[in-house]
């Protein structure tokens, strides 16, 4: 029999050792780390002495409780736990007054009960909590009544426990049990009904693995499909935010996983993993698909061929309290920054490479060769673009057909991988195919500030320019509209840049305009792909800049052949427009032949179109200011000076002070005298044309000036205002 002093003291134990673990708890959630299967327990209790209620029973007994119990804790909330016990419950007499009326009560009760119980851990050895259950009994007197016959009644359980237990090990717990214990009978003997008070003592065998052990690791996370295609240096960048390959997993645990991020890594390609997505929690049995994005370094430009990888698909989380990690190996292949597919032409904008020094200081070498034979007025993005064929021409680069992967089997099967040389390397070289001449070309013209775009065709890649000249304008700058792309209301120029080891670069513009549209009928077997826009998806290949070393041939051959085709051009141009004014024998054709022909430096030509504008009508006054403009341009200063003053009086004496022609008079008298150094003339004359057009003259205030030099002018051509029409 269990003293009340017993009791007393465990049950202050019980609250001491409750209070102390609490202090010690983290913010681990060591319930689900710890977190068992199944467990199978022994208890035995010891309940003090029966006290009935509302009658006059007094015999004293030891009351103790045998069981084995069977507790499931719920895999998403272990800290319920539903148990069924089967026991053994013995009373025993301890009266040794009246010994023998008090044995014949001694009996035993077999019972079944069910309930849940709440523990939780305040540390990885001690647990609290508290449970409660329902059972029945049935009892067995064989003494009752000094009769040798066994009686017996069905008993109503309920229970309600308290729970201090020290986890000897992960699988090994035992425990100490404050119990209170509520018994009814169904029978007629009614005198051990009541509440009995008592405490017991648990051994518990709990199945599972230690998650501490290096055996018990927990895996939740079970990879169900992973893959990277293969993949190409020279869209390093692409692959930051477009997927190379996906995953997919799924938590396979009974427990919900938490602070999930997955993420990829690539030894020696990557300074760190690339994270893919962060989840704050997956629930049990829950999937997910990723797309796999990478963030490759530069190092990945330094491979040669085809290179086997293995990266890691790295699934960082919490589970139960502690962080886990797991990772699923992935192989593919990456192929070095001269590889392709076409499945996409825009990434072929990814080998321009306008930044490329080598690329900026041979364009600037070009360009300034062919400075002094440049064309006033005309396309200033064409010029650039007949002098860069022309360097290339001058160098020997030469077309070379691609004998493992041609383009047209490339673009035909995107499955196949092509090789498109880096421009540097092409320029080093000297031979490409023509994705290879055509990346090269637009690379120079980029790199020169010319817009471009790649065209293809059926079986075939070629480039195009902007010209910046408005589509109204076509005859500035061919007389056949046929010869240009209207885009957007610009110009762009065709060039079949494989043709530059071979033919000049009008017949490669011709060539290239034939291609284009040649499938005017079936426009949808053509594209073009702006370089510029591409590279907004497709950024250029990095590079590591050297010297190549290059020998860039005869200057004057390449500034001659450019010269012997800008010229034709615009003879060509000039020619369309006096035909023309001839057939019209018109004095606007023959002013307009005259402007365009001065737009041109044709001065001998622009003079003698508006002489026979003026032929025709003598009061011409558009002709006579544009005749005083090429006096002008001429640096005749004094010609020109004398019919604008003419031109002035007749404005003024018919009362046309606010024409915009005298306006323009005014800012050209202003020109003259100022580049015969008369800058008090000059004032007065733009003092006069801030009256009538202030922005006009706040564009030409230098004339204020009293001491300007020739550069602060911009010569004596500079912002000649022509007139097409009074």
């Amino acid at each position: 029999m269990l003293s009340r002093k017993v009791i007393v003291t465990c049950c202050s134990l019980f609250c001491v050792l409750s209070i102390f673990t609490y202090a010690q708890s983290t913010a681990v959630n060591l319930d689900e780390m710890y977190a068992y299967p199944l467990g199978f327990s022994v208890d035995i209790s010891s309940y003090s002495p029966v006290v009935a209620l509302g009658t006059d029973f007094d015999y004293t007994f030891s009351v103790n409780d045998f069981s084995a119990k069977a507790t499931y804790p719920l895999p998403q909330h272990p800290v319920w736990q539903p148990y069924l016990s089967l026991g053994l419950i013995s009373y025993t007499s301890t009266d040794t007054e009246n010994e023998a009326q008090a044995d014949q009560f001694n009996h035993n009760q077999a019972y079944l009960s069910g309930g849940i119980s709440y523990l939780t851990k305040m540390s990885k050895q001690m647990e609290i909590g508290v449970s409660t259950g329902l059972g029945l009994s049935q009892s067995y007197f064989s003494e009752l009544g000094g009769s040798t016959d066994t009686v017996g009644q069905m008993n109503l359980l309920a229970d309600l426990n308290g729970h201090l237990g020290l986890n000897v090990s992960y699988n090994l717990h035992l425990a100490f049990e404050p119990r209170i214990r509520y018994t009814k009978t169904f029978g007629l003997l009614e005198r051990f009904n009541g509440v009995t008070f008592g405490v017991g003592f648990t051994g518990q065998y709990r199945l599972g693995e230690d998650p501490d052990s290096p055996k018990a690791e927990i895996k939740s996370i079970r990879f169900l499909d992973g893959k990277i295609s293969n993949i190409f240096a020279a869209l390093q960048s692409f692959y930051v935010n477009n997927s190379i390959g996906s995953v997919a997993f799924v938590n396979e645990d009974k427990f919900p996983i938490t602070n999930v991020e997955v993420s990829f890594y690539q030894a020696g390609f990557m300074d760190t993993p690339t994270l893919l997505k962060s989840f704050d929690k997956i629930d049990s049995k829950e999937e997910q698909s990723l797309d796999i994005f990478a963030a490759y370094n530069t190092r990945v430009f330094e491979t040669a061929g085809i290179t086997p990888l293995t990266g890691e698909l790295v699934v960082a989380y919490t589970s139960r309290g502690r962080s886990y990690t797991q990772k699923l190996p992935l192989t593919y292949d990456m192929y070095d920054k001269e590889a392709l597919s076409w499945d996409d032409t825009r990434k072929a904008a990814a080998f321009v490479t306008p930044a490329d020094s080598a690329l900026r200081n041979y364009s600037s070498y070009v360009r300034q060769i062919s400075r002094e034979r440049n064309i006033t007025g005309y396309s200033e993005e064409m010029q650039t673009a007949m002098q860069i064929y022309y360097g290339l021409k001058e160098l020997g680069l030469i077309y070379q057909l691609d004998p493992t992967s041609p383009f047209d089997q490339a673009q035909e099967n995107t499955g196949v991988i092509d090789a498109v040389s880096i421009p540097r390397n092409t320029l080093k070289r000297l031979t490409g195919d023509c994705d290879d001449l055509s990346v090269l070309y637009s690379s120079l013209l980029e790199s020169a500030g010319v817009e471009t775009a790649f065209v293809t065709v059926p079986g075939h890649i070629y480039v195009a320019f902007n010209t910046t000249v408005p589509s109204r304008d076509y005859q500035l700058l061919h007389p056949s509209q046929k010869m240009s792309i209207n885009i957007k209301n610009q110009l762009w120029v065709p060039v079949e840049v494989t043709m530059v080891g071979t033919d000049d670069f009008l017949t490669a513009w011709r060539t290239g305009i034939q291609q284009f549209t040649s499938l005017d009928s079936n426009p949808d077997q053509r594209e073009i792909i702006n370089i510029r826009q591409s590279q907004q998806t497709y950024r250029a290949v990095g590079l590591q800049e050297t010297d190549l070393g290059l020998q860039y041939g005869d200057s004057q051959t390449v500034a001659r052949n450019f010269s012997r085709d800008v010229n034709q051009v615009i003879n060509e141009i000039i020619q369309s427009y006096s035909t023309i004014a001839e057939e019209t024998n018109n004095k606007s054709g023959f002013n307009r032949l005259g402007i365009v022909s001065a737009m041109f430096r044709r001065y001998s030509e622009a003079e003698q179109a508006f002489n026979r504008a003026l032929a025709l009508d003598r009061n011409f006054l558009s002709a006579r200011i544009n005749l005083a403009n090429v006096y002008f341009q001429r640096n005749e200063y004094q010609n020109a000076l004398r019919i604008l003053h003419a031109v002035e009086k007749e404005y003024i004496a018919s009362g046309r002070e606010q024409s915009r022609s005298l306006q323009i008079v005014l800012l050209n008298i202003s020109r003259c005298y100022y580049s015969l150094e008369n800058f008090d003339m000059a004032e007065d004359y733009l003092a006069r044309l801030k009256e009538l057009n202030p922005d006009l003259a706040n564009q030409n205030s230098y004339l204020a000036a009293q001491n300007g030099s020739r550069a602060s002018r911009g010569g004596a051509d500079s912002g000649v205002l022509f007139v097409e029409e009074d």
